[in-house]
């Protein structure tokens, strides 16, 4: 009875696996050409660069120190709101032959301009080893939270399956950079952590889904490995909807109206939502099923007891 009512209210959705695909596989190609020959529009915290901290007496325009730090000294320069409306954060780029120091000065000069009162909070500078740094730890850390997956996933449920959701989470990063690459969208740690938080979000979504189709493959003795795929993303659907409808509330709004410092990050969220919603249907599950995946995978291992293969000494 169980079975029948599954497959009744399935939904097919495999019938569209393979065109969905293939064109994740163009997204995934794409992205890594982009990253080859374009490459990431690094920021601060990995190319090296002085980062300078203002308190002024009274809101300001940020416009307006925009406008006066365009000069060959301090162009590409970020100008952004740190807490609060009179708290201003100017992120300078390291410049050949210029000094920081001449930088902060030039700074605080045209800052000094729109309010005497302004108050000088702090200044740091990032060099551009420290920087390579970050970058090469960062990679490291995308790379070996695959690997853990990998091993955790084949532990919990089987090698086809871990398989599955390891691609899954690779084609959700290589095409959240990729995006990144495309449109030259400044790469900093709030996007670097963005991106390991996609890698969370997808694999809790898959791992929901794969929990459905261990316990289906049991259930469902006569399905095919297709019909029982299709009845547990039918089944998680709600479950995907509402988490996925209430985690975009939030990103939104950070998107709108968080500001310009964590503007990056709420971007990866988004794009990575949106790419890990249908990478858990269409890229995980149906690759599971193209190596083979079926119910003998699923069964438990019985463990032979003890002396199982002697004669009983009951009468």
């Amino acid at each position: 009875m169980f079975q029948i009512l599954t497959l009744k209210g399935s939904v097919d959705f495999l019938k569209h696996a393979l065109p969905i695909s293939i064109m994740s596989g163009i997204l995934v190609l794409a992205s890594l050409v982009s990253l080859a020959t374009v490459g990431i529009n690094w920021g601060l915290d990995f190319t090296g660069g002085t980062v300078v901290e203002m308190e002024f007496s009274q809101p300001q325009d940020l416009n307006k120190l925009r406008v006066a730090l365009d000069r060959p000294e301090t162009s590409g320069s970020v100008v952004q709101n740190f807490g609060s409306s009179r708290d201003i954060l100017v992120r300078l780029q390291v410049r050949e032959g210029i000094k920081s120091d001449d930088q902060v000065k030039l700074v605080l000069a045209e800052a000094t301009k729109l309010d005497a009162a302004v108050v000088q909070k702090r200044v740091e500078f990032v060099g551009p080893q420290v920087g390579e740094e970050l970058a090469e730890q960062g990679g490291l850390a995308v790379v070996v939270a695959l690997i853990c997956i990998l091993i955790y996933v084949s532990f919990r449920f089987e090698w086809r399956l871990a398989a599955g959701s390891v691609a899954a989470l690779a084609h959700d990063v290589i095409v959240t950079l990729g995006v990144f690459s495309v449109l030259q969208l400044e790469f900093d740690l709030t996007v670097l952590a963005g991106v390991l938080t996609v890698v969370g979000y997808s694999l809790n979504d898959t791992i929901v889904v794969y929990d459905r189709i261990r316990e289906n493959f049991l259930k469902m003795r006569k399905s095919t490995p297709r019909e029982v795929v299709n009845a547990s993303i039918t089944q998680t659907m709600s479950r995907t909807i509402i988490t996925t409808g209430t985690t975009l509330i939030t990103v939104v709004a950070l998107f709108l109206k968080g500001g310009t410092l964590i503007h990056g990050f709420a971007t990866s969220l988004l794009l990575g939502i949106f790419v890990g919603t249908y990478s858990s249907i269409y890229i995980a599950s149906y690759l599971a099923i193209r190596l083979g995946v079926c119910r003998e995978h699923m069964m438990p291992v019985e463990v032979e007891k003890e002396g199982a293969d002697q004669p009983s000494m009951m009468p």
